[in-house]
């Protein structure tokens, strides 16, 4: 009965340590797991953002809300990258001299004009690259800009709203936005509940996003 009782005793002693030591560990855990999980959908949220300040430059100053229209940009667009060699002088600033006289200046070709102005060393050369080579880099994976990282195949919301400012002037408004729910699925439900009702009380965003439809913001990440 003695032998039992100790049996008994032990397997109730490992149970609590487990207990403990999941009590501990599991928060750990899901947020380590969160923050890999985080960096993975922020750095996709940042590339919409490029791809996005890239669209918008080429467009009107208007976002597109439509993640077809935006990937389908990134793949064939070409965008301006201007080579500049030498800068005007203050002098030459203060008497009239604009960069587009200086370029009309050296057009013409006549060397004396251009000696005369001192352009010699001035150079402002337009060539036209493809937009994923300019802000991603050889290799990109356009197609995968609508996926969240851990998601499952699930896409980003994104959404565009044109509002008028004070000056009467029209201005585009981007959000992309995930919620927790989409990216962290899998892991501890309670700890996800926790985080949703923390970020609810603070008014907050309960996900990862950029953007707003409300306010203008320049397009900075909750995060940041």
């Amino acid at each position: 009965m003695k032998t039992v009782f100790n049996a008994i005793l032990a397997i109730c002693i490992v149970a609590l340590v487990y207990i403990c030591y999941a009590s501990i560990m599991g928060p750990i855990n899901f947020q380590n797991e969160k923050d890999i999980r985080d960096a993975a959908v922020q750095t996709r949220l940042i590339d919409i953002r490029k791809a996005q300040e890239q669209y918008r430059n080429l467009h009107n100053q208007q976002y597109t809300d439509n993640f077809d229209t935006l990937i389908h940009f990134v793949k064939t667009e070409k965008i301006p990258f201007v080579f500049k060699q030498g800068e005007l002088s203050d002098a030459q600033l203060e008497s009239g001299m604009t960069e587009k006289k200086a370029m009309d200046i050296i057009k013409k070709g006549n060397a004396k004009e251009i000696a005369d102005a001192g352009l010699q060393n001035f150079r402002r050369d337009t060539n036209w690259i493809a937009v994923a080579d300019t802000i991603f880099g050889k290799g990109f994976n356009a197609d995968s800009l609508r996926y969240v990282p851990f998601g499952n195949g699930a896409v980003f919301e994104m959404d565009t709203i044109t509002q008028i400012a004070r000056s009467g002037a029209p201005f585009c408004l981007l959000e992309v936005k995930v919620p927790y729910t989409t990216y962290l699925n899998g892991l501890d439900e309670q700890e996800i509940n926790n985080l949703i009702y923390e970020q609810n009380q603070l008014g907050r965003y309960a996900g990862l996003k950029i953007g707003d439809l409300e306010t203008a913001n320049n397009n900075a990440g909750n995060w940041e």
